[in-house]
């Protein structure tokens, strides 16, 4: 239930005015805030009161109240691409496994969709498995913000009541995910490599745990949506679906200036953030093998000839010779692309925790017994530099007899 503290309460009715329900009000007789049935407990008034007048008290949600959650929701992230909005490639990938676990609970897939003049997004999301879009415009959506996003989509949980709550595991979703959950009081499992429904209909999340060594499995049965963030390239995208459509809701949000602390004044993007890893078809990473940071011009040799993009190991991050961007692994980005090399890379399980969705591996090492031939396609052992210049060679001999 939502406290008011009414010796604390000034009536200044900040919580009045962000309210999205509109049941919270400072009633004129007393200047004090009272609190009506169409409460939510979103907690969106509980963030902007300057005096701490309100808080929420909740308990664990009783097996009569868990059988209320319904549907698997996700959070439509959008990213712009010039002047162009476009739904992020891991919202079609979660769609994909959130049709799989909708199914197995015979409920539905939504997806909620915040921005500004994003509707062009909705039909895409329709096409690759959603059932119904929670369409939630407004003007100070227009930009990803910590306070705006979570008041809108804690807003739309908190009332319609979904059982499994999936996000990106993104910059913005490793924000957002963990905002909603301390405002709504729920538990969150980060950075997820598989989602199952167990017998008891429960969300089972799957995720590594002490440094990638294990895999541990996480069950969330005393609160209700069960949430997770889910690394991008984890799960393959569905099959898409032209034809299919669904139901589009359209949500009221009510934003307010104020209740948004953080204003973006500038965009900037470096050149390490223009590469983006994550979406490349070819791959060519280096490891602790590559011996000195001299040594690179090979990788870039390589990569250059298969027209593909330079990343590689946390070890060449940490000494400086590589931008974190462009590391694959546990502690950087995962990745799944066509074709990926692995140059001097010994195969630890926090870096194969990143690499092993790519379609083909081809593993380059002087170690026969490094653990990365395990999990390679095509594995040569030898001078990682010779072969590279020979393979180099071989490449430029063919595009030289297509090109004759």
């Amino acid at each position: 239930m939502l406290n008011v503290d009414l010796e604390a309460c000034i009536g200044c009715k900040m919580c009045e005015r962000v309210c999205p329900f509109a049941a919270i009000i400072v009633e004129p007789e007393t200047k004090k805030a009272k609190v009506l049935d169409g409460c939510t407990l979103c907690g969106t008034c509980v963030g902007v009161c300057p005096v701490d007048a309100l808080s929420i008290e909740r308990k664990a949600v009783s097996e009569e109240e868990i059988a209320l959650y319904k549907n698997v929701f996700i959070w439509g992230e959008w990213e712009k691409k010039g002047e162009k909005k476009v739904i992020k490639s891991v919202v079609l990938e979660l769609l994909g496994k959130g049709k799989e676990l909708a199914e197995k609970l015979d409920e539905s897939l939504a997806v909620v969709l915040p921005g500004n003049n994003v509707e062009h997004l909705v039909p895409e999301l329709f096409h690759y498995g959603a059932d119904k879009v929670y369409l939630c415009e407004h003007e100070l959506l227009e930009d990803y913000s910590t306070d705006g996003y979570t008041s809108v989509i804690a807003s739309v949980i908190a009332s319609e009541k979904p059982s499994i709550v999936l996000y990106g595991a993104t910059p913005n979703g490793r924000d957002l995910a963990p905002r909603i959950a301390g405002r709504l009081a729920l538990g969150l499992t980060a950075d997820c490599t598989g989602l199952d429904i167990n017998e008891s209909r429960q969300l089972v999340q799957t995720r590594p745990a002490f440094g990638g060594n294990i895999m541990a499995s996480i069950l969330s049965p005393y609160t209700r949506p069960q949430m997770s963030t889910v690394r991008p390239n984890v799960f393959p995208k569905p099959v898409i679906n032209v034809t299919k459509t669904g139901i589009v809701e359209e949500v009221e949000v009510n934003l307010r200036p104020v209740s948004i602390r953080t204003k973006i004044i500038e965009e900037i993007i470096s050149q390490e953030d223009s590469i983006n890893i994550e979406e490349a078809k070819i791959l060519v990473s280096a490891g602790r093998g590559v011996g000195s940071k001299e040594n690179l011009h090979f990788i870039d040799e390589l990569a250059k000839a298969v027209e593909g993009t330079v990343s590689g190991s946390r070890p060449l991050v940490d000494l400086g010779w590589l931008p974190h961007p462009q590391q694959v692994g546990q502690s950087g980005k995962t990745v799944a692309p066509t074709l990926y090399f692995a140059l001097g890379i010994s195969g630890a399980v926090q870096h194969l925790v990143g690499m092993t969705s790519s379609d083909t591996v081809i593993a380059i090492n002087k170690d026969k017994e490094a653990p990365i031939f395990e999990v390679a396609d095509f594995g040569i052992v030898g001078d990682m530099f010779e072969i590279i210049q020979e393979f180099v060679k071989l490449v430029e001999e063919e595009k030289a007899k297509k090109t004759a």
